[in-house]
């Protein structure tokens, strides 16, 4: 095996991007891990150069490949194996609050006209 190259299922997990192994090979099995714009097995290589997609979580995440791991490392040595090339997440202002349906406590259960002001202002469908 060439030592410029590692595993991709062992390379997202060694630079902290994934808890697990596992939780990498089962990303990349379910096609959220992609190399180079190809889909990615858990045992494709990945080397200085490549670039990373991963899908999942609460946003996307670019990365370019800098060094080649396949033992996990501590944080400060694996931001440097990888370049972030990832969109910032939009600002917090800039997500919608939804309204939240509160009741009184110890008022007991609600009535049926309550019922469907909440399935209403939840957003459900009612009749």
């Amino acid at each position: 095996m060439d030592t410029t190259k590692a595993r991709v299922d062992s390379w997202l997990w060694s630079v902290r991007i994934f808890k697990s192994r596992s939780s990498a090979s089962a990303a990349c099995r379910a096609g959220h891990v992609r190399v180079n714009t190809e889909r990615a097995k858990p045992a494709t290589l990945v080397g200085p150069g490549d670039e990373v997609h991963v899908r999942g979580g609460p946003r996307e995440r670019i990365v370019i490949v800098v060094q080649a791991l396949s033992k996990r490392v501590g944080a400060a040595l694996a931001v440097d194996a990888y370049e972030d090339r990832s969109p910032a997440p939009p600002p917090r202002t800039a997500i919608e609050t939804v309204p939240i349906a509160v009741r009184d406590r110890g008022s007991g259960r609600p009535t049926k006209a309550q019922r469907r002001e909440l399935d209403r202002l939840r957003g459900r469908k009612t009749r």
